[in-house]
C-alpha cells in the first residue's frame, strides 16, 4: 500500500456497512487523535515519550504503516477473538487475530471436530 491508494469499491463496501458507522461514533474521538498524531510528529512524539522519555524529534523517521484486517460485528462490536462461520457444507475462519499462528492447532482441531459432528448427522 502507498499513501494514495484507493478502492472506490472497497470504499463503497467500508461506507454501507452499518457496523462501520457504530464502530466509527464508538471510536470518534480517538480516531481523531491517533489521525493527528499520524500526521504531526510532536504529537506522535509525546506519546513515544511516555514510554521512552529520551526519545528525540530527530529520532522519528517516516516509515510505512501496516494495515490490520479488524472483523466488526452489525452492531459496531470490534472481534477480538476467532469467528467461526459454519453453512451446510463448510467451515469458514473469518477472523484470525494474531498470534493465529500459534493458534493453528487448536484451530484445525476445533475445524477437524465440526467437520466430523456434521459428518456423523448425514450418517
Amino acid at each position: 500500500y502507498s499513501k494514495f491508494n484507493f478502492s472506490l469499491k472497497d470504499s463503497f463496501q467500508l461506507l454501507s456497512f452499518k457496523g462501520f458507522h457504530k464502530v466509527l461514533m464508538k471510536n470518534f474521538k480517538s480516531g481523531l487523535y491517533e489521525m493527528k498524531n499520524s500526521i504531526f510528529k510532536r504529537g506522535y512524539l509525546k506519546e513515544v515519550q511516555k514510554y521512552s522519555p529520551l526519545v528525540k524529534l530527530s529520532d522519528l523517521q517516516p516509515y510505512p504503516a501496516g494495515i490490520r484486517a479488524q472483523a466488526v460485528l452489525d452492531d459496531g462490536t470490534l472481534v477480538h477473538d476467532f469467528l467461526f462461520a459454519e453453512s451446510r457444507r463448510s467451515i469458514h475462519v473469518c477472523n484470525a487475530p494474531s498470534p493465529a499462528a500459534t493458534s493453528a492447532i487448536p484451530i484445525g482441531r476445533y475445524i477437524t471436530d465440526k467437520a466430523t459432528e456434521a459428518y456423523n448427522k448425514l450418517t
